[in-house]
């Protein structure tokens, strides 16, 4: 019984997901439910107590890496720097390979800070006017825009700042560039294998006498010829980012060692700051602001006239996609806490493979909660401690505990009711029974990704 009630709160927050309905009301109806069938006294301090303290301290660690990441997105776009970059990346891949130029924007996007959100808005309208000039389906856009920008970039690559790859950090205490040769092995092996599906389902339509088509909604204005800063100015904010992320995380840790003890002339007692927590997330805050400021500097013009609307459409989604992950985080606090969980635990706990056993459940919880910083932040509050003594008694390090848990976040999380999805398709105009079976199919791909990592990992011992 105690299984089914935890059961049940999961199938019942994945079904209004999946329906639309907003996860940051529902979570906590599906976690107090769950309370509910199990103690109905506990419920109020359970709310208050676990549900309401994890969420807040997941907003409290993580909300500025997404607001950052929100306004960096943005200033890229209204800077004009986004059509740049893709009109550079068109140039030297030829127009004739739209597919592999609407990757390979997307994964530049995102591999240097744009939020994954914002990366669909600024690339959509490119994909259109190629894959309309190429005569290739509209509905293998979706598809193109997943594998640039929901896969390798955003979990696999080593030093990418995007949540997924911030989140382990701070169980871990490792970096951001954990397991860098396993994440790139991971990441060749995401692409390649993408492409190939992509290249096989447009030469398939191709054959079958299928265009771009007719009658489409949200169709993007024809592009306008406009003149665009020089490629290497936009690149440049995006190759900052990462540099400057590899340097602050090295200057941190060297400057403040493990832990700092802040201790201000009006403060009564000094207050204890682990810094090897928080290494990750300093790092990339820091790196994201002098991107901003860069940005600022060479784009002054474009970016003061449209920062006050675009700012504000930067913060409501720094707002909306941060609660909605702290509400499941929140939920799987409380779910960690029954006995049904235990149970769960339990048969996961049987599988012998420590690294096998932190994927299946990350990658679980990812797809049930239709998130992957969501379903990872569940897995790693809930299970963390027994991940490391795992790997310890096997000699695994946590840089390749890092790069697991992120890469399995990024599995099976984009199924049909991942926010993201279901932002993707609204964007393009199209449904899930039009253009999910590509999506589902880069999904597939990236689970399988981190169970190669895992074999090489056995195989060979990289790191």
């Amino acid at each position: 019984m105690s299984f089914l009630i935890v059961f049940g709160a999961l199938c019942f927050l994945m079904a209004v997901a999946y329906r639309g309905f907003s996860v940051i009301l529902f979570a906590p109806v599906a976690a107090m439910g769950a309370v509910f069938l199990t103690d109905p006294a506990a419920v109020p301090a359970a709310f208050s107590g676990v549900y309401m303290e994890r969420m807040v301290g997941f907003v409290k660690d993580y909300f500025p890496v997404f607001l950052l990441g929100a306004v960096f997105g943005k200033m890229i776009e209204i800077s004009g720097f986004s059509k740049s970059i893709v009109s550079a990346v068109i140039g030297m891949v030829g127009e004739r390979e739209a597919i592999l130029s609407i990757v390979l924007v997307g994964a530049i996007l995102t591999y240097g800070g744009v939020s994954l959100f914002v990366v669909v808005f600024a690339v959509y309208p490119f994909a259109a006017e190629m894959f309309r000039q190429s005569h290739i389906p509209k509905r293998l856009i979706p598809g193109a825009i997943a594998l640039g920008a929901f896969s390798f970039t955003m979990d696999s690559l080593p030093g990418t700042p995007q949540i997924q790859n911030i989140i382990p950090t701070t169980y871990f205490k490792t970096n951001a560039f954990a397991a860098p040769a396993l994440g790139v092995i991971g990441g060749v092996f995401i692409l390649f294998a993408g492409m190939a599906w992509l290249e096989w389902r447009r030469k398939r339509a191709q054959a079958a006498g299928e265009g771009y088509g007719e009658g489409h909604i949200n169709e993007p204005p024809p592009m306008e010829h406009e003149k665009l800063a020089p490629a290497w100015l936009a690149i440049l904010p995006l190759v900052l980012v990462f540099g400057l992320n590899k340097l602050f995380t090295t200057l941190i840790k060297t400057g403040y060692g493990a832990s700092y003890d802040l201790k201000l002339p009006a403060m009564a007692a000094p207050i204890h700051v682990a810094v090897d927590k928080l290494l990750a997330v300093w790092a990339v805050e820091g790196a994201l602001l002098m991107g901003i400021a860069v940005v600022a500097v060479f784009a002054w013009r474009p970016v003061s006239a449209r920062f006050a609307e675009g700012g504000k459409a930067a913060v409501a989604g720094a707002l909306l996609a941060s609660i909605n992950t702290a509400s499941e985080y929140g939920f799987g606090a409380v779910i960690a806490t029954l006995p049904g969980f235990l149970v769960i635990r339990d048969a996961l706990g049987g599988i012998p493979n420590p690294l096998v056993r932190e994927a299946v459940t990350v990658t679980s919880l990812a797809g049930i909660t239709g998130s992957a910083s969501g379903g990872m932040s569940i897995a790693l509050a809930a299970m963390s401690e027994q991940f490391i003594t795992a790997a310890k008694a096997h000699g695994i390090p946590m840089e390749v505990l890092h790069r697991v848990a992120a890469m399995a976040s990024g599995g099976m999380d984009t199924l049909p009711h991942n926010g993201a999805v279901i932002t993707l398709l609204m964007v393009c105009g199209l449904t899930h029974r039009q253009s999910y079976k590509d999506i589902f199919a880069v999904t597939i791909i990236k689970t399988m990704a981190v169970f190669v990592v895992i074999g090489v990992y056995q195989l060979t011992g990289w790191v």
